[in-house]
């Protein structure tokens, strides 16, 4: 969540100008660099939109789900999905972005589903997912190079970055970005130089200069009160304003920009509320959770150190096997993932061991709960008794065996019993648009999750009918379990 109700930016709205189109004619020089080789495509260059890192046989997708419909379209709706939502849809999402699927009617060289997709990546906080697909591409267009280098700055690897930079100056950067690649790569004088250049020239602003200035030569300015953060934060200026030591709090950045805290040189605090804000969306593994949850013993109270306390107990607790201590540990373990909205990486990590242990009182309901939320669904449906009877029939996929009356359970009763998929959405599955359809039912959901009823069964009736029963199973059982507000 951002602080005083200030909404993050999106990853379009963030991605810097580090790189800008080629200016200069030399040939690329590889020089032994472990980063793919960065060329310059031709205009008249195949689409880089077919490429993905899931092929069809895991995704359960066909390799047409794009090829129908307008490339125009698909760049809005992938644009417009929503991250904020339940991680089963979330999780979807991530899997779309990265299928692999023939390219989209009208697809141009410059591949613009492609580079929706690689920003959607980022906006879900998913860095080395993005980075992976643009080299499975290769970032050979300044587009691509700059959402590139933007993650290279975020992962801590900028120093391949600004070898490529150096390399190849077919894909230029900006005058900020090549003084802070002269800098990284030794040659500070040629950085003094080039700053001074073009501050005379006027070609780099007056907060630039300042920044630029400090990252260059700290020693100067010691003494000196710290530079008012900026209005826009890109990779480039967070990267030199930790290097300069007035580092920048992420809590109102993208969530890319949480990434950055999760190095062990970042206050353990910090960290942890990193890992919880990644791991909410599935940015991160849920292994990342608890290592850093468990890293270190908490010396104060409150908040994220009653979180790691809570975690910390149940953890040995539920090493230890024992039913009496479990018993104790996991409402307060439990409240800690839920206050950290971490519910569904705790799940993963503990649903399935907390099914073979004898609890009592409120620990035996939550462990139902969690493994309703695990991967393991169904199979703990199965196994359970004694337990809210439409939560067991919805993870086996027969909730219309069970009488409900809420409007949330009764539209999710519906999209299971045979509700036909709306019109507009069939029209676009018989039309080959399957994607598109895919995209539209996404953005239903939400409206959905957000309170009305007919779209939640529009959207899970569409997922039923193509296929993707864990999908609309998962994301109902969230919503029924989670039950909270976007």
């Amino acid at each position: 969540m951002a602080q005083d109700g200030v909404a993050p930016l999106s990853a379009i709205d963030w991605l810097s100008q580090s790189i800008e189109p080629a200016k200069l004619a030399e040939p690329p020089v590889a020089n032994g660099i472990r980063t793919p080789v960065v060329t310059v495509t031709p205009l008249d260059g195949p689409s880089k939109d077919p490429i993905g890192l899931l092929p069809a046989n895991v995704t359960g997708l066909p390799p047409s789900i794009w090829s129908a419909s307008d490339e125009a379209t698909l760049v809005d709706l992938v644009r417009a999905e929503r991250v904020e939502t339940l991680p089963a849809i979330q999780e979807f999402l991530r899997v779309l972005m990265l299928a692999e699927a023939d390219p989209p009617l009208g697809a141009g060289p410059d591949g613009a589903l492609f580079v929706a997709r690689v920003d959607k990546l980022l906006d879900l906080g998913a860095l080395e997912q993005a980075k992976s697909l643009i080299e499975a591409a290769e970032p050979d267009t300044a587009p691509l190079f700059r959402r590139w280098f933007d993650v290279a700055l975020l992962t801590g690897t900028e120093d391949e970055a600004c070898d490529v930079v150096k390399s190849t100056p077919s894909i230029a950067p900006t005058y900020s970005a090549r003084i802070f690649c002269l800098a990284r790569n030794g040659d500070w004088n040629a950085a003094a130089l080039t700053l001074n250049t073009h501050r005379v020239l006027g070609d780099i602003s007056e907060a630039e200069e300042a920044l630029i200035s400090r990252f260059l030569d700290p020693e100067l300015f010691e003494g000196e009160p710290p530079l008012d953060p900026p209005a826009r934060v890109s990779p480039l200026m967070f990267r030199m304003h930790e290097a300069v030591g007035e580092p920048l709090i992420t809590a109102n950045l993208p969530l890319a920009f949480s990434h950055a805290d999760l190095r062990t040189t970042t206050a353990w605090k910090s960290q942890i509320e990193a890992a919880e804000r990644l791991a909410r969306h599935g940015a991160v593994s849920e292994n990342v959770l608890q290592r850093i949850y468990t890293a270190r013993t908490p010396a104060a109270s409150g908040g994220v150190w009653d979180r790691a306390d809570a975690i910390q107990r149940f953890d040995v607790a539920l090493q230890a096997r024992d039913p009496r201590a479990l018993s104790r540990a996991l409402p307060d373990a439990w409240d800690a993932a839920q206050e950290a909205r971490a519910e569904v990486p705790f799940a993963k990590l503990y649903g399935a061991a907390l099914q073979d242990i004898p609890l009592s009182g409120d620990a035996a309901d939550i462990a139902f709960q969690v493994g309703l939320l695990s991967p393991a669904y169904e199979t703990v449906a199965l196994n359970t008794q004694g337990q809210d009877p439409f939560l067991i029939a919805l993870a086996r996929g027969v909730p219309q065996e069970v009488r409900v009356t809420t409007p949330r359970s009764l539209a999710i009763q519906s999209a299971f019993n045979g509700t036909p998929t709306p019109d507009d959405l069939q029209t676009l599955v018989d039309d080959g648009k399957l994607g598109e359809a895919l995209l539209r039912a996404v953005a239903l959901f939400h409206q959905g999750y957000s309170g009305d009823a007919g779209s939640l069964t529009d959207a899970l009736a569409l997922f039923r009918a193509v296929g993707l029963e864990d999908v609309a199973r998962r994301a109902a059982l969230q919503l029924m379990i989670l039950d909270r507000a976007t």
